[in-house]
């Protein structure tokens, strides 16, 4: 993994989204957006994860923030969990990881003594220039959504 880091011009990037619409990172320029990676929808921590992130949404939009969560899940997954959780903001499919890639979130993992290769829950707050202003990876999923107003709001 050669994860990105804050000042590098994050990579534009092009992913379905719970309907299926294509959604591009460069239409959102004049906008702060946090893209946030995540292992899997509808698991307990992602759940927590994408709930605390529905509940800041007000203060996300306040901020000028929009917020475009990123897992390998498909569609119709994705659109099952905005449906069961009323997930408010864009969920996007990267079923090959090549966007994962780009952003060096994709590597090796360990869970229960088991190693496999999977996305690792890191999020990036790209600017209005598409620059990466922040890396986020030191938060639990209860509270990353509280670690990204308190970086906006020191600001």
């Amino acid at each position: 993994m050669n994860r990105l880091t804050a000042g590098t011009t994050a990579p534009d990037f092009e992913l379905p989204d719970q309907n299926g619409v294509m959604t591009r990172l460069s239409t959102f320029q004049g906008k702060k957006v946090l893209v946030y990676f995540y292992p899997k929808a509808m698991t307990p921590g992602c759940t927590t994860q994408a709930c605390a992130l529905r509940d800041s949404k007000s203060e996300l939009d306040q901020r000028n923030v929009v917020v475009l969560g990123i897992s390998p899940d498909a569609s119709e997954k994705l659109k099952k969990f905005e449906a069961r959780d009323e997930l408010n903001f864009t969920l996007l499919g990267d079923e090959d990881h090549q966007v994962a890639d780009a952003f060096g979130v994709w590597g090796p993992k360990k869970f229960m003594g088991k190693e496999y290769d999977g996305i690792h829950r890191i999020s990036f707050l790209i600017n209005e220039q598409g620059v990466i202003e922040q890396v986020f990876d030191d938060f639990k999923t209860s509270n990353h959504h509280q670690v990204v107003i308190d970086y906006l709001d020191s600001l």
